[in-house]
């Protein structure tokens, strides 16, 4: 992992340790767990891996309908509660933003690159993708945002790893996906990417691309050896950007995205905060920004939310809602750019028809900086 000499200075603890890192058993998340066994290691501690299985890696279901991807990180804290583990590790923008009763993030190590990447058929970039393409994902944040562009592309909603993901677009089933370049980046797989998404075309989730490690509250020790992988910028700015998404009330996939920096301002080094709301059919388009001091990120995350639901974002409606192609319209069947029809649906594909695109750009679409 590219942050793997942030820790090369970090400090060895005085009392070497036997832990067990509770993960779940997909190759991202071992790849992560196994990094960060890895540095704890070379602490001096001895930490051996627990595969837990949770619901989402079982079910086929959507991950709105089994309660946002937060039902991930469930079976590994029942595990933590339990004694069974000692410590485990999330991506972070899996985690719901309420505190679990009895569990502590010890840990948010050096975030990766946050963007989104495209996957696309013969190399395409986003721009090139065309009128009609689909593009699978099972993400409501980056339909919106993608919707909210105007290309005349469609969505279908998918499930499943990242191979399974990348191995629709190489066998012709979808035309592109989208994925969090961390992850590519974690399993070495950044050349199958054709295009890093800029933030100014999609937000990432709050949190996309960090990792947090999570332990026991009440486990001093445990807590003392993890937090030596804490990195304070990183930690401010996710902190952030999960403030904007607990003060909008929404869960991990709602339509809402959140991007934190710590840039160098006139007065030393400051806290910029960016922020998405919108509808899944791209019709709007709602973004802002803050600036404020790295020693108050939650405090900023709370304004930003605030000057959203001021500006319209109280009145945007559920995930859920978005619309589907309407009747009659033969989106999921009819031809490509390139003139050929629809194959069948992937089998990790268990939405609806391909969603329709809006015909114009949404009027709310600008981005204002407010202080």
């Amino acid at each position: 992992m590219s942050a793997a000499t942030a820790y090369s200075t970090v400090r060895k603890a005085a009392q070497p340790l036997t832990l067990r890192l509770g993960t779940r058993r997909s190759a991202l998340a071992t790849t992560q767990s196994s990094w960060v066994a890895d540095q704890l290691r070379a602490q001096g501690h001895t930490v051996d891996l627990v595969t837990i299985v949770t619901e989402g890696d079982t079910s086929t279901a959507s991950l709105s309908s089994l309660g946002g991807t937060g039902v991930f990180a469930a079976a590994l804290r029942r595990a933590l509660l339990a004694g069974e583990v000692d410590f485990a590790v999330h991506s972070l923008k899996d985690l719901p933003t309420a505190p679990e009763p009895g569990l502590t993030i010890a840990a948010v190590p050096v975030r990766e690159d946050p963007r989104d990447v495209l996957v696309a058929t013969d190399g395409r970039t986003l721009g090139e993708l065309g009128e009609g393409a689909v593009v699978g994902t099972g993400s409501p944040r980056r339909v919106a945002q993608l919707a909210a562009l105007g290309m005349g592309l469609s969505f279908k909603d998918i499930r499943g790893n990242v191979d399974t993901r990348i191995a629709m677009v190489h066998d012709g089933s979808l035309d592109a996906v989208v994925l969090a370049r961390a992850g590519l980046a974690r399993l070495g797989r950044l050349d199958d990417a054709t295009e890093s998404i800029d933030p100014l075309q999609m937000l990432p989730a709050p949190g996309q691309g960090a990792l947090a490690v999570e332990c026991r509250a009440d486990d001093e020790t445990t807590r003392a050896a993890l937090a030596v992988l804490d990195d304070a910028d990183t930690r401010a700015c996710v902190t952030a950007e999960r403030a904007v998404l607990a003060a909008l009330e929404a869960g991990c996939s709602a339509p809402v995205g959140a991007l934190a920096e710590v840039v160098e301002g006139e007065d030393g080094l400051e806290l910029s905060l960016r922020a998405f709301v919108g509808s899944v059919d791209g019709s709007v388009d709602l973004r802002r920004s803050l600036v404020g001091p790295v020693t108050d990120a939650p405090s900023l995350g709370h304004r930003l939310a605030a000057v959203l639901l001021k500006d319209g974002a109280d009145v945007l409606g559920e995930p859920e809602e978005r619309p589907p192609a309407p009747a009659g319209d033969q989106s999921a069947t009819r031809p490509r750019a390139s003139g050929h029809s629809w194959p069948p649906d992937p089998p990790g594909a268990n939405g609806a028809p391909p969603l329709a695109a809006p015909d114009r750009r949404p009027e709310n679409d600008s981005t204002e900086r407010a202080t």
